[in-house]
C-alpha cells in the first residue's frame, strides 16, 4: 500500500522547451507556409483581424502564458497574470523578465497600461462577455486584439460565471488548435507544428505504457473544496481530467456536465474510486488547496476512510495545471499512468 508522489512534477515537463526548433531537437520535414496578413481568425464567436504579428502581448491565465513561452515568444510578452503555481521549469528564467501584473485577476487598467496589441486569455471569465478583467469590446475599442483559448468556449457554456458547463468531452485537439492559431498569428508555424508533434508523441507513449491495465478503473480527480469537510470540486464528465481517463481507459466517478461540480463525499462513496487524483498548487484560497490537508481529511473522515482508494493509499498528486485544459494535460496522462503502474507493481 502506498501513494504516488511524483518526485518533482515539474521535471517531467522539461521536454516541452520549444524556444527554438534547434533547442528542442525538433526537425521540420517541411517548411510551413508563412502567414499572409491581414489574417482574420474566428475565435470564440468573434472575428479577429491581425495586420501584422503582435509585438506586445499580455497573457491572462497560466496555461496561456505557458503556451506562448513554449512557442518561444517570451520576447513578445509584456505582462502575465493569473498564476496557480510555478511556471514550467524550462521557462523560469525567461518568465522572470516578463512583468507579472497580478497573481490573480489583473485590473483592466494594468493590462492596457502595458500598451499591448494582443491580450490572450485562457478563460472567458477573464476576457469575455462577463469578463472580470474586461470585455473583448472594451479592448477592441482601444485597438487591442484579443484571443481566448478555444478549449474554454468550444461546446462550453460560461454564462453562469463559474467554471462553466462543457457539453462535449474536451480533447487535446482544442489545445492543438490553439497552438496552431497562435503560431499563425505570430507567423511561427514551424514552431507550432513541432510543439504539437512533440505533445502527440508523449501522449501516445504514456497511453501505451499502461497496456490497458486501467480499463474501467473508477477514478476521482479532486481539485479542492471550499470547506475541508464540505463538498468537493470533482472533475466533471467532459473535463480535461475526463479526457485523461478516457485515454487511459479508466472511468470517471462523476456524470455531470459541469466542469468542476461540487459533489458530496457520500455520492462519491457510491462510486468507490480505486484511485483519487489530488491537485497540488501554490494557491491557498481554500484550506483544501493544500494536498496534505486533503489527504488528512480522506484518512480521518468516517465516509472517505472506507473508500478503496483511501484504504490502499492510492493517491496520485498532480499539479493543478495538469487538470486544466492546457499543454500540461499531457503531463496529467503521464503522471496518472505512472501512478497506476506503481500501484500495480506493489500488489
Amino acid at each position: 500500500m502506498f501513494q504516488y508522489f511524483p518526485a518533482a512534477v515539474a521535471r517531467t515537463l522539461t521536454s516541452l522547451a520549444v524556444v527554438s526548433l534547434a533547442a528542442t531537437g525538433f526537425t521540420a520535414t517541411a517548411v510551413a507556409a508563412p502567414t499572409h496578413y491581414p489574417l482574420t481568425i474566428s475565435n470564440c464567436g468573434q472575428s479577429v483581424t491581425f495586420t501584422k504579428p503582435p509585438e506586445k502581448a499580455v497573457s491572462i491565465g497560466q496555461g496561456m502564458t505557458e503556451i506562448l513561452l513554449s512557442l518561444g515568444l517570451a520576447d513578445k510578452m509584456v505582462g502575465t497574470a493569473v498564476w496557480v503555481g510555478p511556471v514550467l521549469p524550462d521557462y523560469a528564467e525567461a518568465n522572470k523578465a516578463i512583468k507579472r501584473l497580478a497573481d490573480n485577476d489583473p485590473s483592466f487598467e494594468s493590462v492596457v497600461g502595458q500598451e499591448p496589441d494582443l491580450v490572450a486569455a485562457e478563460f472567458e471569465w477573464h476576457v469575455g462577455t462577463q469578463g472580470s478583467v474586461g470585455k473583448r469590446e472594451q479592448f477592441a475599442g482601444l485597438g487591442i486584439n484579443t484571443y481566448v483559448s478555444p478549449a474554454d468556449c468550444v461546446a462550453k457554456l460560461n454564462a453562469d460565471g463559474g467554471d462553466g458547463v462543457r457539453k462535449e468531452l474536451f480533447t487535446m485537439d482544442l489545445i492543438y488548435q490553439e497552438i496552431g492559431e497562435l503560431a499563425q498569428i505570430f507567423d511561427i508555424q514551424d514552431r507550432g507544428d513541432a510543439l504539437v508533434a512533440k505533445l502527440k508523441t508523449r501522449e501516445a507513449e504514456a497511453v501505451a505504457s499502461l497496456r490497458g491495465s486501467a480499463q474501467n478503473m473508477p477514478i476521482a480527480f479532486w481539485f479542492s473544496s471550499k470547506e475541508v469537510q464540505g463538498d468537493a470540486f470533482i472533475a466533471g464528465k467532459n473535463s480535461a481530467p475526463a479526457y485523461i481517463l478516457k485515454m487511459l481507459g479508466a472511468k470517471n466517478v462523476v456524470t455531470t456536465e459541469e466542469e468542476w461540480p461540487l459533489v458530496g463525499w457520500e455520492t462519491i462513496a457510491q462510486a468507490n474510486p480505486a484511485v483519487i487524483v489530488i491537485a497540488t498548487m501554490d494557491r491557498r484560497r481554500y484550506a483544501a488547496d493544500d494536498p496534505q490537508v486533503k489527504i488528512g481529511f480522506l484518512e480521518k473522515d468516517a465516509v472517505t476512510s472506507q473508500l478503496d482508494a483511501v484504504k490502499n493509499r492510492h493517491f496520485v498528486l498532480m499539479d493543478a495545471q495538469s487538470m486544466n485544459p492546457t499543454i500540461r494535460t499531457i503531463e496529467g496522462i503521464e503522471i496518472l499512468a505512472a501512478g497506476i503502474k506503481s500501484f500495480g507493481s506493489a500488489k
